[in-house]
């Protein structure tokens, strides 16, 4: 008999995102006009909500228009930075020219949009969900999916809290507890390590191509009012990047004279020598970046993976008695570089679905109506006349490769739809054996414009509690050495944004090593590993990073 309690819920959801918190709202917005009562629960692994929220952040406020019409005049932080201005620059090492507004389509001009803190975001609708009657539990992380005899989705259970890193039980353990629903909804974000399980338990990918992912490495500055100027967005493509990866750096001026500004790279990357990390930090040396932040002061630091397939990459959504939503099931627009309002979206259709569900006496069923919804939906609508943009992009490359997509996406607004869908590779596979790739020689982090990943990770506010067991797990603890280092050169010790990787000793005596309490929780190495050893499961929660304004 299991020593953990259980609690009953109509709906559980796993992650304090923006798609989870806009599904618990739903349901209650739905309860409320029935007049009828819905027990809904929401799990966060971060110690508070927004605590491991991270992006840009330009969002497209049409799925919070439809949630809370009212949210501009309501206190929402995000209302306080509307864009206002939208360049898009081509970068040389030390030039850049102007990508003509005219040629992109008009979605891709940022009107209407706002910028500003994601995770500050998720605080306020917290706050409008706990309102409503929504029970959230931040620091406890969803660590088992739970399933009734037939095999369908009986909930989650938390993590065990005070096991030390040997498994015995310190002083202070306490087991999990168990959270029964009718419907479970997953909400982790970019490879959630329960959404992994799920997809394969239920083979939901079985028809839909490999999700692919980017890294993001976020910086927020305090810079020189003098430079700022609140709502102007900038992207950029080219520089630094060369042969074989393909990404792009943003610069966002939001309030309080704060720029948030990063660089993704796409994982699918070739050179096993490249680090996502000091790309980022190479791209703040051009002329044109390094002149907004001088004077200017670091303030925070992050990164995370993020899921870039798009329409062809989703999975099938539901499975019985659960349902994936938001960056979990992959709704990213990636020439949008937005994925907050699909997100939104998707969780609201999940709710409306569930809703209907337990109104009608159902539990534990294949929630049809939500994939049915999406397929109609918007959402559904946009993904379709981009789905062929990152592929393009990969397969030709950033000139050739940007004036096709562009041309995919004109020819499908005007009603042209290409005929086909391109597929895509994992981003595991294809990496150049280190014997013939050509090593790239960064410079040395100044401390004032560039610094290295060890006092980033400190400004990340990262912490684990070190006696728990290594949430990063080795599938053949010899690969590493054994293979990885002599075929690739070891690439974990460079993709890794954190510095959690790393190769020591010499000679015949060299050992993989494992620094777990400074993983930010990006799932890198969960993606990019070239053998799929590394497999990244949930620590105790309320670890990892702690982000304020990110």
């Amino acid at each position: 008999m299991s020593e953990r309690e259980s609690m009953p819920y109509d709906v559980v959801i796993v992650g304090a995102g923006p798609a989870g918190l806009s599904a618990a709202i739903r349901l209650k917005q739905l309860a409320t006009e029935a007049g009828s009562e819905l027990s809904v629960c929401i799990l966060e692994k971060g110690s508070e909500v927004g605590a491991h929220i991270l992006s840009g952040a330009v969002v497209d406020p049409k799925a919070l228009d439809e949630l809370l019409p009212s949210w501009r005049d309501d206190g929402c932080p995000l209302a306080r930075t509307p864009v206002t201005e939208n360049h898009h620059w081509i970068l040389s090492e030390k030039g850049r020219s102007g990508f003509p507004e005219f040629i992109t389509p008009p979605f891709l001009h940022n009107k209407g949009t706002y910028t500003g803190s994601l995770g500050n975001l998720c605080r306020w609708l917290a706050d409008k969900a706990q309102e409503m009657g929504v029970e959230i539990f931040p620091g406890f992380a969803a660590a088992e999916i739970l399933y009734h005899d037939n095999g369908s989705v009986k909930g989650v259970a938390t993590g065990d809290m005070g096991v030390a890193r040997d498994g015995e039980h310190k002083p202070d353990y306490q087991p999990g507890l168990e959270l029964h629903a009718k419907y479970t909804f997953f909400a982790e974000g970019c490879r959630g390590h329960l959404t992994k399980q799920l997809i394969r338990n239920f083979e939901l990918d079985k028809d839909s191509q490999p999700q692919i992912y980017g890294i993001g490495i976020k910086e927020l500055w305090d810079i020189d009012p003098a430079n700022h100027v609140p709502g102007r967005v900038i992207h950029t493509q080219g520089w630094p990047l060369t042969d074989g990866a393909n990404g792009g750096g943003f610069l966002y001026h939001q309030a309080d004279g704060q720029v948030a500004l990063g660089f993704v790279t796409w994982l699918n990357y070739k050179n096993p020598y490249l680090s996502p990390f000091q790309e980022m930090q190479r791209w703040k040396t051009h002329p044109e970046i390094a002149a907004i932040l001088k004077g200017g002061k670091r303030v925070s630091y992050g990164a995370r993976a993020i899921s870039d397939g798009g329409l062809q990459s989703v999975p099938k959504l539901v499975a019985p008695g659960a349902a994936l939503i938001g960056d979990a099931a992959g709704f990213l627009n990636v020439p949008r570089i937005k994925g907050t309002h699909t997100s939104m979206k998707s969780g609201m259709m999940a709710a409306e679905a569930a809703f209907a569900a337990v109104g009608a006496g159902r539990e534990a069923d294949e929630l049809a109506a939500y994939p049915e919804a999406y397929e109609k939906s918007w959402v559904y609508k946009e993904l379709r006349g981009v789905r062929n943009v990152a592929p393009l992009v990969k397969k030709f490359g950033d000139t050739w490769g940007t004036l096709l997509a562009g041309a995919a996406m004109w020819s499908e607004l005007i009603g042209l739809r290409w005929p086909f869908t391109m597929k895509h590779k994992p981003d595991n596979e294809g990496l150049w054996h280190a014997s013939v790739a050509p090593k790239i020689d960064y410079p040395k982090p100044d401390g004032v414009l560039t610094f290295d990943r060890l006092s980033s990770v400190f400004i990340s506010n990262t912490n684990h509690e070190e006696d728990q067991p290594v949430h990063l797990t080795l599938k053949d603890p010899e690969i590493p050495i054994n293979y990885n280092l002599p075929v690739y050169a070891e690439p974990a010790q460079r993709y890794c944004p954190a510095g959690v990787y790393e190769v020591v000793g010499e000679g015949d005596d060299l050992r993989f090593q494992i620094n777990a309490q400074n993983c930010v929780h990006c799932k890198t190495c969960d993606i990019k590993d070239p053998t799929q050893n590394i497999n990244w499961v949930v620590p105790e929660g309320g670890g990892g990073p702690n982000y304020p304004n990110m």
